[in-house]
C-alpha cells in the first residue's frame, strides 16, 4: 500500500469485502504506540441506513401502503 500525495490509502478489496466496508463508511485511525489501526466509527450509519435515508420520501405512488401490500400479496 503506498500512501498518495492527500495522504490516503486504499485498503485493498478482499480486505473491504472480509470487513464489510463500503463506499461511505465512515473510519477511524487510532494510534497504538508506533502503529496505526483502522476502526468502524462508533455510531455512524450503515450502508443501509445511507440508503433508507437518501430514498426516504421519493415515492411517487398514491396508494397507502396497505394497498400497495395487498396488491403485492395478491395472487
Amino acid at each position: 500500500m503506498k500512501l498518495n500525495s492527500k495522504g490516503q490509502v486504499t485498503i485493498p478489496a478482499p480486505l473491504r469485502e472480509r470487513h464489510g466496508l463500503h463506499e461511505g463508511d465512515e473510519l477511524n485511525v487510532i494510534e497504538e504506540g508506533s502503529a496505526l489501526r483502522i476502526v468502524r466509527a462508533e455510531g455512524s450509519e450503515t450502508r443501509g441506513q445511507r440508503l433508507v435515508h437518501h430514498m426516504r420520501g421519493r415515492a411517487t405512488t398514491t396508494l397507502s401502503t396497505d394497498e400497495l401490500l395487498k396488491m403485492l400479496r395478491a395472487d
